[in-house]
């Protein structure tokens, strides 16, 4: 027991002290995967665009309208397209050029991988 208390006071200690200082170490976090995806209500309906790092976590919060706004509005709970980007920054510049094309560049997108608009969340479950 007294071994475990000296441990986490050294980890007190270390987490607590600057950056800067000499024997702290620099530490890195991994970039974590991120997704760009295309939500529909319907067949050629209402569609959304997002980006998240969690995807499955995320078309359950549309599909159970846990985050309310546009998609629960329009119950825009289908997923129809989505491409994994390396980093989240990766994803946000994607999401942006996505957003700022036209709707028919949309549905190409969702049609060249999806032709059938099935809901691919059920896809990713399995």
């Amino acid at each position: 027991m007294s071994s475990l208390r000296g441990f986490e006071k050294a980890e007190a200690i270390s987490f607590n002290q600057k950056p800067n200082q000499k024997n702290q170490t620099k530490r890195t976090k991994m970039p974590k995967e991120a997704y760009v995806y295309i939500l529909f209500n319907k067949p050629f309906g209402v569609l959304y665009i997002g980006v998240t790092s969690d995807l499955i976590k995320r078309i359950y919060e549309h599909k159970n309208k846990i985050t309310g706004g546009f998609s629960a509005k329009y119950n825009v709970d289908k997923l129809g397209y989505f491409e994994t980007c390396g980093d989240i920054k990766a994803a946000i510049t994607r999401e942006k050029r996505l957003k700022g094309g036209s709707r028919k560049r949309k549905i190409e997108l969702i049609l060249s991988q999806n032709p059938t608009w099935r809901d691919l969340y059920y896809d990713l479950l399995s």
